[in-house]
């Protein structure tokens, strides 16, 4: 008989792994990596700017949606890519609405900074 202890640790272990071979996936990206400069920026400056543990988590839980729907955009056009390169309306379809996510959490960071740094 297995260990649930042993296997849940072996299964998280696998899940680390492959959340790493995903942002090193990312990385290739140059958008993500522009985030990511971004928020080498921006997450200091949440500290600095921010007044209380809520501001602090509001400014920096806006960031991390950028990068969220980034990944997100970028699985997308991955799984678009494998089906094949023909232009189809749909896949055309799929990959401007991930696109339109990553627009609107960068718009949402946007207007979160804004209002809690001009609050």
């Amino acid at each position: 008989m297995v260990n649930s202890t042993q296997s849940s640790g072996s299964h998280l272990r696998k899940a680390l792994g492959w959340s790493l071979a995903g942002l090193a996936t990312a990385w290739q990206e140059t958008a993500f990596r522009q985030e990511i400069y971004a928020l080498c920026i921006l997450v200091p400056l949440a500290f600095v700017l921010g007044q209380g543990g809520i501001e602090h988590a509001v400014l920096l839980g806006s960031l991390l949606l950028v990068l969220i729907a980034e990944l997100l955009n970028t699985a997308v056009e991955a799984a678009i890519d494998r089906i094949g390169p023909e232009r189809h309306p749909l896949s055309g379809r799929a990959k401007d609405l991930a696109s339109a996510a990553v627009f609107i959490a960068l718009l949402n960071a946007a207007l979160v900074w804004l209002l809690i740094l001009l609050g």
